[in-house]
């Protein structure tokens, strides 16, 4: 990236040596970006989608919800590679990412409000799959913000503030979005007013220089290989750090995707008393995730550490999974969003910050970082695929130590990381 000193001069990320000072409006505008596209996303996938699935096909919910994350997992994997490349290509006189935040924003608000009237189940799906395609054109070049703009002895701070607004964004989006459970449309359009503003804000505080005197790749084999394929070289960790993340992250959203249903079905409660429970759920997992991010975010900075932090979560995570297990009782919920808070908040607090000291070439962090992130994707999709089959097979109780096991898997394969303490 460019240097304020001198506009010409480009370097592929920022170094303690050049950074003096913590880039704060850097991490505001991360906070503010994360919960601005976070919250509509999480309160759309986790209360207004599966209840606008149950609206127009009740009998086959489940299985529809999970044909829908399939389904989303593999545009929103193509979209992060292509549109992360694209970014990291970009050279244009609002830099390589804001452009694509901006678009991205305008697109996805849209699509939501295509979601909230789709007639049909199909229809429902293919619009879900294209709105997943511009929430990728926001997530990817987002992601690679941070990479390029960030000092590595400031980014545990920093990725807690990213990691903060995406907490917060995402709780708070499944607040909102359960004050809309009777009417459907209203929800996902307030949620798609959030995720238009998300591009400009993002914008206006980050002030991203031009990139047109960053030098063009030529374009030839090895550029297409670098910047359109998986890594190949040094990726070892690279690997391990995404499948880590995506065992942990498969074992919220086997959980998550599911709540509302676990509260109905499982747990027997009504449209009033699951809206009650998910409010207070997502409170619970909002407060003790934000506390928990703070305090992560600066703890690994100083003791220099990012395992340890991701080892903890996980197992919080874990022991959280497996409460609901024991109890039909929506207490056991409640419980269930304590724990898996407060590791959700250590683990977010620390993830960007693992995931860009294991990038094999920081040159390509956007595409490199989307990928990273399908983990995120992958794990959504796992998820409730793994919540659907136990449910089929055995019932509700069974996806709770499934829950359990992911989060556990997810810890020894991030322990298992070299290059990183």
């Amino acid at each position: 990236m460019s240097t304020s000193a001198n506009p010409s001069v480009w370097r592929a990320s920022e170094t303690d040596e050049h950074q003096k000072k913590a880039p704060y409006r850097i991490g505001i505008a991360l906070l503010l970006g994360a919960a601005l596209y976070g919250g509509p996303y999480t309160g759309s996938n986790i209360v207004l989608l599966p209840a606008k699935t149950a609206e127009l096909a009740p009998d086959s919910k489940a299985a529809i919800i999970a044909v829908m994350s399939t389904s989303a997992m593999v545009v929103a994997a193509l979209s992060n590679i292509l549109f992360g490349a694209l970014s990291d290509l970009t050279r244009s006189r609002w830099g390589r990412r804001a452009p694509w935040v901006i678009c991205g924003s305008i697109g996805t608000a849209i699509m939501l409000n295509v979601v909230a009237h789709a007639p049909t189940v199909p229809f429902l799906i293919v619009s879900w799959c294209v709105y997943q395609v511009f929430l990728n054109v926001i997530i990817a070049p987002f992601l690679g913000i941070i990479a390029d703009r960030v000092a590595p002895k400031y980014r545990g701070t920093i990725t807690s503030m990213f990691a903060f607004g995406s907490t917060v964004g995402s709780y708070a989006g499944q607040v909102l979005a359960a004050q809309f459970i009777t009417t459907i449309p209203r929800g996902f359009f307030m949620l798609s007013v959030l995720t238009f503003c998300c591009g400009f804000v993002v914008a206006f505080l980050t002030r991203e220089p031009s990139s047109l005197p960053m030098p063009k790749a030529k374009f030839d084999k090895r550029m297409v290989l670098d910047h359109f394929s998986l890594p190949m070289h040094n990726c070892r960790d690279y690997y391990l750090a995404l499948f880590g993340k995506f065992m942990i992250t498969s074992a919220k959203y086997a959980i998550a995707g599911y709540q509302l249903y676990i509260l109905t079905d499982y747990m027997k409660q009504d449209d009033a008393g699951a809206s009650h429970y998910v409010t207070i759920i997502s409170l619970c997992m909002m407060f003790t995730a934000m506390i928990i991010t703070v305090v992560t975010g600066i703890v690994t900075d100083r003791i220099h550490s990012r395992k340890i932090p991701v080892a903890l979560a996980s197992f919080c995570i874990a022991v959280g999974s497996f409460i609901p297990f024991f109890s039909a009782e929506p207490w056991t919920m409640v419980a269930y969003g304590l724990f898996a808070g407060t590791g959700l908040g250590a683990f977010n607090a620390v993830d960007q910050a693992l995931n860009i000291e294991v990038l094999p070439n920081p040159e390509t962090a956007a595409k490199d970082l989307g990928v990273l992130n399908l983990s995120n994707t992958g794990g959504q999709v796992l998820g409730p695929v793994l919540a659907a089959t136990f449910i089929s097979a055995v019932g509700y109780h069974a996806l709770f130590p499934v829950a359990g096991v992911c989060a556990l898997v997810g810890m020894t394969l991030v322990m298992m990381i070299k290059s990183v303490k």
